[in-house]
């Protein structure tokens, strides 16, 4: 029986490709991505992200990755919470949104 092997392509993870412009750029645009997925940010915003996108692998791929999480959990029911969770839930949701 022969052995098959593997290229070392197939064995391993896509890189992160190379930057051509600063990290901080990309960590902007992460933050507004969820906006962006839903439709939400206004068409200018929109049109940055896109052009950001276009020349970004990383972040492009990042997004596609998303759009794929948000799509499988759309797709799953939503789970009954007791009404202790509900209030565990609420109280630890208040405590994060307090200023520091």
């Amino acid at each position: 029986m022969a052995k098959r092997t593997t290229t070392r392509s197939a064995r391993q993870k896509p890189s992160v490709r190379p930057h051509r412009h600063g990290k901080g750029r990309c960590v902007s645009i992460l933050k507004k991505l969820s906006a962006y997925i839903d439709d939400e940010l206004p068409g200018s915003l929109c049109e940055e992200l896109r052009k950001h996108l276009g020349a970004c692998p990383n972040c492009e791929e990042f997004v596609a990755s998303l759009r794929q999480t948000v799509a499988l959990c759309q797709h799953q029911p939503t789970p009954a919470l007791s009404q202790a969770e509900r209030a565990r839930m609420r109280n630890d949701i208040l405590r994060a949104a307090r200023p520091r």
